[in-house]
């Protein structure tokens, strides 16, 4: 684990809950994980984990990694710019992004209510019920959709219907971890 100490104030997202939370300059934190362009810090003074994302990199005193970049594919619909931001999720227990290992259950892109740009709300699921992971995985997608050019707001809702089972793992993930 590096320990690094904050060089700004940085919203985080409390690990497993979800909230964000301010932590101030000065923190002192040790990183335990990186993923999808965020990582993973224990803060022991304010008792847990928390993730911290790709865009506030410099406040560890690192360089926006490329996965952390807002995705650009060109000519892509908005559609495919949502799903290629989710693939930049990770259940921080399994190496796997959310959508290859199909907690992605649904995306409803509509307009906003104000007029000006886009609402996009996505159903997932996590790999069993008693995963108290879900707000903190729920709030990183959410983030980093609302990071996408033209969306305005966000919901990423944790549903349970149909239950998740390993055979909606898709073939890239299943290659990552090995199972055929």
């Amino acid at each position: 684990m590096e320990q690094v100490r904050l060089t700004r104030e940085v919203n985080a997202i409390r690990i497993p809950a979800g909230d964000t939370v301010a932590l101030p300059e000065g923190t002192e934190v040790y990183i335990t994980q990186s993923l999808g362009g965020s990582w993973t810090v224990q803060a022991p003074s304010f008792g847990g984990l928390f993730r911290i994302a790709g865009r506030d990199a410099e406040a560890l005193g690192m360089e926006i990694p490329e996965e952390a970049k807002v995705p650009e594919v060109d000519g892509a619909s908005l559609e495919e710019q949502v799903e290629a931001a989710l693939r930049t999720c990770y259940d921080p227990e399994i190496a796997v992004n959310i959508v290859d290992l199909g907690l992605i259950y649904d995306t409803a892109i509509s307009e906003h209510e104000g007029g000006e740009g886009s609402q996009v709300d996505v159903k997932m699921t996590l790999t069993a019920v008693g995963c108290g992971m879900g707000p903190s995985i729920a709030a990183d997608a959410e983030g980093k959709i609302r990071d996408l050019p033209g969306v305005v707001s966000a919901t990423v809702e944790v549903v349970w219907d149909p239950p998740w089972n390993p055979q909606m793992i898709s073939d890239a993930g299943r290659e990552k971890l090995g199972i055929g």
